[in-house]
């Protein structure tokens, strides 16, 4: 465990108060990952009390100037952005899990993050952090028949698993994440949450919050 001023102390000192989004960097084969995370990014960030520049408006502009993709940026002054949009801080995300596993009577939904905050001012990393959330798909009866049960229950989770939406798994996995930082000028805990803890997942780490009710 550690707490939010001890592990992101440049948020107390910078306090940037608008966030620009930048598309995510998809590393998973779901090609509609980025759109799906795209629609889940900005509600929890405002949540905490950041102003967010429209993600499709920003999205747009980036595109009129071909960027497509944050990855053929990676390496340009982020400083850029403060010009362009008067955003204080960027933030630049990566998807390194989106998938459904499916075997005959269980089913397992996968969406996980790594996000990472830049100041437009210094170009410093304000805050960074990782999230996973597992969900249990597989469906199941309790009728007494065994044999009838484990049809039941492997019809359902088949179903469970084809119609799975990602986008309130996305939701969930941002606002996990979101928790661990230090809140912006639009809560009232702004600079006085320094002593709330969390649980400190490194990058990399594949341990994952559990949801067992399913969707």
């Amino acid at each position: 465990m550690t707490t939010k001023g001890a592990k992101f102390p440049l948020m107390y000192e910078e306090k940037p108060l608008s966030i620009l989004v930048l598309p995510p960097i998809n590393k998973t084969t779901a090609a509609d990952a980025k759109d799906y995370y795209s629609t889940t990014i900005a509600s929890p960030i405002a949540f905490n009390g950041f102003y967010v520049l429209p993600v499709e408006v920003t999205s747009d502009i980036l595109k009129s100037q071909g960027i497509y993709d944050t990855e053929t940026i990676l390496n340009q002054p982020v400083a850029k952005f403060k010009r362009y949009f008067g955003a204080d801080a960027v933030l630049y995300t990566e998807i390194t899990k989106w998938s459904t596993s499916y075997a005959v009577i269980a089913a397992n939904l996968t969406v996980a993050f790594h996000a990472t905050l830049k100041s437009t001012a210094t170009e410093r990393v304000l805050w960074e952090y990782g999230g996973t959330v597992f969900v249990d798909l597989t469906g199941r009866a309790n009728s007494g028949n065994l044999v009838a049960d484990l049809i039941v229950g492997a019809v359902a989770t088949s179903i469970a698993a084809a119609a799975a939406d990602y986008v309130p798994y996305a939701t969930i996995a941002n606002t996990q994440i979101l928790r661990t930082i230090p809140v912006g000028k639009y809560r009232e805990e702004y600079l006085k949450d320094q002593a709330v803890s969390f649980v400190d997942q490194k990058p990399g780490d594949n341990s994952a919050q559990k949801n067992p009710s399913g969707p």
